[in-house]
Parts: C-alpha cells; sequence; structure tokens
C-alpha cells in the first residue's frame, strides 16, 4: 500500500499524525487525553488500519495544532508537519 491509498479524512495522513506527537514529545496517551478520543482509536489511526470520522480527524487536528503543530499540504513532494514559528 502507498501513502496516497493510506490517506485519512481531510488530507491527513498517519505519518503526519506520528510525526506530529513526536514534535511536540506526545505519547500516545497524552494525545488522547488532549483529544478526548480513546488511546486505541489513535493507534488504529496512526497504523492505518481504520478510516476514522471527519469528526476524530478534527479532534486529533485541533489537539495537535494548539500545541503548535502545522500541518503541511500536499505539495508533490509529499505532505509533512511542522512546530509553528
Amino acid at each position: 500500500m502507498n501513502a496516497r491509498e493510506n490517506v485519512i479524512n481531510d488530507a491527513i495522513y498517519p505519518a503526519q499524525v506520528r510525526a506530529g506527537r513526536a514534535l511536540i514529545g506526545w505519547t500516545q496517551d497524552k494525545l488522547a487525553s488532549e483529544s478526548g478520543l480513546p488511546k486505541r482509536t489513535i493507534a488504529r489511526i496512526e497504523g492505518g488500519e481504520s478510516s476514522p470520522r471527519s469528526s476524530t480527524i478534527t479532534a486529533i487536528r485541533t489537539a495537535l495544532e494548539a500545541a503548535g503543530v502545522e500541518f503541511v499540504p500536499e505539495n508533490g513532494s509529499g505532505a509533512g508537519v511542522r512546530l509553528r514559528k
């Protein structure tokens, strides 16, 4: 399976969620707590095991963005994350 097949709603890749957590030093437990989602949901999303609802992705994205993570859209060389300046 290539990365394009593993995209989740709102154009966020599982690798972006993992990388975003790593940038701010969060565990899956911390992201679960901050997003209000079960840890198992976070793990399944990061593992590419599920196609989550838009509301689930919004919760993850909102929590990571509030902590300073910025999602970089696909630009020909791939999508990514970075810390907000």
